[in-house]
């Protein structure tokens, strides 16, 4: 992925919802990613809650499929400078999966991580309260690989970099662990409304 892509030569679209040095994207989702897109199979995909919980759980998709449908549908922004506006992603609210797996009062932090290696940080309070999903559905549509299928965190205040594709678990920690793009120079958090681009932003 090339880090500096998207940042400059852009003219900011005069739309409302629009963060700060971002553009719209329109029909476009920009295919950006850390790591050679994948073969997991749905019969072959897992996600695992684990670490700081009372009771580590696994589930297979169709296992996760038995919890609550729940739906996203509003708009997404990428660190590199595209955004998307009336998404709408299927699956399950990620609450669902940390209520079976009962977080420990000392779990405060997350590491999402993928069937690739892949991982972000992020702190727990934006991944509850209906904040994030495993979805494997994109506009109706099972999910396509190159954007995560068959299934993938969607954190969508957050800079896209956080919704990690192919998502293969959340291990739950008592301390903030930096991921892939955070060792590399990347902010800890990435709120697009703050520019939270690069670390020290």
């Amino acid at each position: 992925m090339n880090t500096t892509r998207g940042f400059t030569g852009r003219t900011r679209a005069a739309r409302p919802g629009l963060p700060p040095g971002q553009y719209d994207a329109g029909d476009d989702w920009p295919v950006l990613s850390a790591e050679v897109t994948p073969e997991v199979a749905a019969a072959d995909w897992t996600f695992r809650v684990g670490g700081l919980v009372a009771e580590p759980r696994t589930w297979d998709l169709a296992g996760a499929r038995t919890l609550p449908a729940s739906a996203y549908a509003g708009d997404i922004h990428c660190v590199t400078g595209w955004s998307k506006f009336g998404v709408r992603f299927g699956g399950v609210s990620l609450d669902a999966f940390l209520d079976a797996a009962r977080p420990l009062p000392s779990a405060t932090h997350a590491v999402a991580y993928s069937h690739t290696g892949y991982a972000a940080n992020l702190p727990l309070a934006d991944l509850t309260g209906g904040r994030a999903w495993i979805a494997w559905d994109y506009e109706g549509q099972p999910l396509s690989p190159e954007h995560g299928g068959p299934a993938r965190l969607v954190v969508p205040h957050l800079y896209f970099w956080k919704s990690v594709k192919w998502v293969a678990g959340l291990e739950l920690l008592d301390h903030d662990e930096p991921g892939f793009w955070e060792q590399n120079g990347y902010h800890a958090r990435g709120n697009p409304w703050e520019e939270q681009r690069y670390s020290g932003d």
